[in-house]
């Protein structure tokens, strides 16, 4: 008992909490709320009051039937807007209300059945839902039900609630479903690029660091040349005092330097490689296309123009362009020939890595490598152009300039366009369900009354017949003027029918002369008895 309790216990804090969750919900979509929201229920509240109410003014003059009208305009508006708070409640309601009446309510039930499939989420309670109303929409169809009854008027109560119950109800699913679907893909390519922005941004400072270990490198390289020299120059026994305590200054402070420049920038090693970054330079580019043909890249390299000096930044930039093309190349294009270029300009150097198609193209990268490639170049002051070339295959190309040149003082900017994601998996088919569902309510719908349109309906009594007819006639020749053939599908003809007279045996026929004013079929009769027609007369069936 004790565990049952403990079972039920939160369920017993889910109900005491759950008004406070409601009305938070409802007054936060209140909050939400748009003009064109606005406008839209006022277009739906006129609609059924010009399709359900207004008639109902014209086709009545008395006023106890005008207020009646009034009160139930106000009925119907008032179970539409109930969707708000409560659909199933609203459309149950609305099933029962509507089909329980004799004029009136399409317009209202269309609208009430679309908007309640939009707003229940759980397939569960969609189903439950529909379920409900369509028990409720029989016991209605029994209590006010036009006249019709037997198999086909089974079908045509199907059909009615098909049409104007169950078909809006899924498109609205559909439509609240895909829209669920559109939203939460927005929401999910907003967060992609929210991340490829913070990585972004990740890969442009590793890629600083980078730099900031190759200026270490070269820095601490030219200060330990002039601590050396300085050192060496502090021997010579032909300088002086006061020259000999210069030159140990300077050795001081290059040393100084040295320490200080470890201190600062060598902790950036910790989670990088161990590599010569004094080699990683323009002149170097010979032995990274080698080492790529050795692995089996069919690599060539093109030079051109008198080599000059470079700056660090600027060889150390070269390098990497170099690589990261190579490094591309064999990744997404193995196999294929690929080309480097190192050309000296008169006013600029160029930095070429291309390659061509691929036989089998590989999947895209994330391209982070080329992120921290542009911030290399950008920094260095050049200019970095990466695509696909017209013809395959695909292009690294920088232009880098020869004097040491300031980075411009923007940052990068981190909008590069993002692939849009596509659906996948069980998602990709959100609303399919309803949708198809609604289809196969319209294609029963159509095929059933095709089908019944189709069927010929020849038991009927025109009434020059009924006329020609007269009590005292003979029977076998009253029967042989008698219609036969198929019977028209409606209800039991005989339930309405006046108390046949007694011995005799009567025949029953639906009139050709119907008046579809009236909720009820005209029906006549003929009896027989002692080989006479005794008794003819009509009757209305379903009134």
């Amino acid at each position: 008992m004790t565990s049952v309790v403990q079972r039920l216990r939160p369920e017993v804090a889910d109900i005491r909490t759950a008004p406070a969750a409601f009305l938070r919900t409802h007054v936060e979509r209140f909050r939400e709320l748009t003009p064109w929201r606005v406008a839209r229920e006022l277009v739906a509240i006129l609609a059924i009051v010009l399709m359900d109410v207004w008639p109902g003014f014209i086709a009545n003059h008395d006023p106890v039937s005008t207020w009646w009208m009034v009160v139930m305009g106000i009925g119907f508006v008032a179970v539409y807007e109930l969707r708000l708070l409560f659909p199933a409640i609203a459309l149950l309601l609305g099933v029962w209300v509507v089909f329980s009446i004799e004029h009136g309510g399409v317009a209202t039930i269309l609208l009430l059945a679309y908007g309640s499939g939009y707003r229940i989420v759980s397939w569960q309670r969609s189903l439950v839902t529909a379920a409900l109303g369509l028990a409720l929409h029989m016991l209605a169809w029994d209590v006010n039900a036009p006249g019709l009854g037997g198999p086909f008027g089974s079908f045509v109560m199907l059909t009615v609630y098909g049409m104007v119950v169950a078909l809006p109800f899924l498109v609205g699913r559909y439509v609240a479903q895909r829209n669920a679907l559109v939203a939460a893909l927005h929401d999910r390519e907003e967060t992609m690029v929210r991340e490829r922005k913070v990585v972004s941004r990740q890969v442009r400072l590793r890629e600083r660091n980078r730099i900031a270990q190759d200026m270490h490198d070269s820095l601490g390289h030219r200060l330990s040349l002039i601590s050396v020299h300085a050192g060496a120059l502090s021997l010579d026994p032909d300088l002086g005092d006061r020259h000999r305590d210069a030159v140990q200054v300077l050795r001081s402070a290059a040393l100084t330097a040295m320490e200080e420049l470890r201190g600062v920038i060598g902790v950036l090693r910790r989670d990088e490689p161990d590599e010569d970054q004094v080699r990683r330079t323009v002149d170097a580019v010979d032995e990274l296309v080698e080492g790529a043909r050795r692995a089996g890249v069919r690599v060539s390299l093109v030079r051109g123009g008198q080599p000059r000096p470079l700056p660090a930044k600027v060889s150390h930039a070269a390098y990497r362009i170099a690589q990261e093309g190579l490094t591309n190349a064999s990744k997404h294009a193995s196999g294929a020939s690929v080309q480097v270029t190192v050309k000296y300009e008169p006013d600029a150097l160029v930095v070429e890595v291309r390659n061509n198609p691929p036989r089998v193209k590989a999947p895209k990268g994330a391209g982070f490598g080329l992120i921290g490639l542009g911030e290399r170049v950008r920094l260095a002051g050049g200019m970095l152009h990466v695509g696909e070339l017209p013809a395959g295959g695909f292009r690294i190309a920088a232009v880098l300039p020869y004097e040491d040149t300031a980075a411009a003082g923007d940052e990068p900017a981190d909008d590069e366009p993002v692939e849009r994601v596509k659906p996948t998996g069980i998602r990709k088919w959100a609303g399919v369900g309803s949708i198809a569902l609604a289809g196969v309510v319209v294609v029963a719908v159509i095929g059933g009354y095709t089908w019944i349109g189709s069927q010929p309906t020849t038991k009927v009594v025109s009434p020059e017949l009924y006329d020609s007819v007269r009590v005292g006639d003979d029977e076998s020749a009253v029967r042989a003027r008698l219609p036969v053939g198929a019977d028209p599908l409606i209800a039991n003809v005989r339930s309405a029918a006046p108390a046949e007279p007694e011995g005799a045996t009567c025949e029953y026929f639906v009139a050709d002369d119907q008046k579809y004013s009236l909720r009820a079929t005209k029906v006549v009769r003929f009896c027989f008895a002692g080989g006479k027609l005794v008794e003819k007369n009509s009757h209305q069936q379903g009134t």
